[in-house]
C-alpha cells in the first residue's frame, strides 16, 4: 500500500479521486484500510487548508430544532420561561452554563459549540 502525504492541491485532488474510487469498498479488505488511511489524511489537509469556524450557538440550537420539527416553544423550561427564551434566541442575552448544559443534554447540541460567543443583535436607536 503506497500512500503519500497529502501537501498539495494536486495530492488532495488525486487522493479524492482515489477516495471516490475506494468507496464502499468491503470492510476489512485491503481496499478498505487503504480508504481509512486516506481519508484521514484528506481530513487533515483539509482542517489545515480550509478551517471552518464553529457555528453560532443560536443558529446552531435553530439547526437542531430545525431537524426535529419543532420551533423554539421547545426550549420553553429548558433553557427557562418563554420571556428567557425569546432573549436568547433574539440574541439579546447570552447562553449561561445551566443553559448550555441543559440544550447538551435534552436536544444534544455539543458544549463546544454553544459556548461560542453569540452574534448579538443590536437595538436600533
Amino acid at each position: 500500500m503506497k500512500i503519500k502525504p497529502v501537501r498539495t492541491p494536486a495530492n488532495h485532488r488525486t487522493a479524492l479521486k482515489e477516495i471516490d474510487r475506494l468507496w464502499g469498498a468491503k470492510e476489512g479488505t485491503p481496499d478498505d484500510d487503504r480508504l481509512e488511511v486516506l481519508i484521514t489524511l484528506v481530513d487533515a489537509y483539509e482542517n489545515q487548508h480550509f478551517p471552518m469556524d464553529p457555528p453560532d450557538p443560536i443558529e446552531a440550537i435553530r439547526f437542531r430544532l430545525e431537524q426535529q420539527g419543532r420551533d423554539a416553544r421547545a426550549l420553553i423550561g429548558v433553557i427557562g420561561a418563554r420571556s428567557r427564551v425569546h432573549e436568547v434566541m433574539s440574541g439579546q442575552r447570552a447562553l449561561s452554563l445551566n443553559m448550555i448544559r441543559a440544550l447538551n443534554r435534552q436536544f444534544g447540541i455539543p458544549a463546544e459549540v454553544l459556548i461560542q460567543p453569540i452574534k448579538r443583535k443590536r437595538r436600533a436607536a
